[in-house]
């Protein structure tokens, strides 16, 4: 039988320091997520004295009620979802789309083509500029506005670049070839089945982005019935937030009050919650594809 290895103190006291330090990390980060949590269940009362530390107090449901007491946040779901879908398909279909020709040493004006792509991270027309474009485009109040201006992320599409690059050796593309497949060929059957973790990443990277979105709703959608979750949250947050000059009532102040910092916490609870679920089925491939993806540029 193998002899078991006895650790030296030294490496107790190692271990030790870091078993403290990687619980001291834990905490600092499960503490707001619990807090946020547990306030979001607790009466405004309690959330308006600062009773709330760990677990819920006076379990309450007004927050939620509140953020689902007419139909917008639904329709905010909604819309929010299918500009997720839609984009974030367009969105990973064009990274990969440009990224495996950028990755063909034998591309014609390769680097030309890739200084084009990264001059627009550094410089661009601005937001005036752009919106007389999307103007032009008549795609004000659409749901194309939210999907077709940030159709390609130059940051994700060199991340993908670089994976193919490095992680895909070119003998597989020889070797197609010689069995008679074609670019194409090639691109669906071999390519995009052994990038499945930079997809995973960029999927990620998009979605969490088009999720997170109200900017580009905010200049391009004054139709209510096109806005996305954020703005919708967003416009419940502002309706509900106090005006001291409005009302002298100390009693309906403070009710007011408790109600927008308790708004607060379930509306960061209704617009997290789903990009949390899905973090834990692309993990396993976020970190390799990361990791992959930059270690050459």
């Amino acid at each position: 039988m193998r002899k078991k290895v006895k650790n030296s103190t030294e490496d107790r006291i190692f271990y030790a320091a870091v078993n403290i330090i990687i619980a001291a990390v834990l905490v600092v980060v499960l503490w707001p997520l619990i807090f946020i949590v547990s306030s979001s269940f607790s009466s405004k009362e309690a959330v308006l004295a600062g009773r709330v530390l760990l677990l819920p107090v006076d379990f309450s449901l007004e927050g939620y009620r509140a953020v689902f007491k007419t139909g917008e946040v639904l329709t905010g779901y909604r819309n929010t979802i299918l500009y997720t879908l839609f984009g974030t398909t367009l969105n990973v279909l064009l990274t990969l789309i440009a990224a495996y020709p950028l990755s063909r040493r034998d591309m014609p004006y390769r680097r030309g083509f890739m200084f084009v792509f990264t001059f627009t991270m550094i410089f661009s027309g601005g937001m005036i500029p752009t919106y007389i474009i999307v103007s032009e485009l008549h795609l004000l109040n659409s749901p194309l506005a939210m999907i077709l201006p940030t159709a390609l992320s130059v940051y994700n599409l060199i991340i993908t670049r670089t994976f193919i690059e490095n992680s895909i050796p070119g003998e597989l593309l020889e070797a197609a070839v010689i069995d008679g497949c074609d670019d194409f060929g090639y691109f669906f059957k071999i390519l995009l089945p052994l990038s499945a973790p930079v997809i995973a990443v960029i999927t990620l990277y998009y979605a969490v982005a088009h999720w997170n979105s109200y900017f580009n709703a905010f200049l391009y959608i004054t139709d209510s019935r096109l806005y996305p979750l954020q703005l919708v949250l967003r416009n419940i947050l502002i309706a509900n937030q106090m005006d001291s000059a409005m009302t002298t009532d100390f009693d309906s102040m403070t009710s007011k009050q408790g109600l927008a910092d308790l708004l607060k916490y379930s509306l960061i609870v209704v617009s997290s919650l789903p990009v949390l679920l899905m973090y834990p089925f692309v993990q396993k491939h976020f970190v390799n594809g990361v990791m992959i993806g930059a270690v050459k540029g």
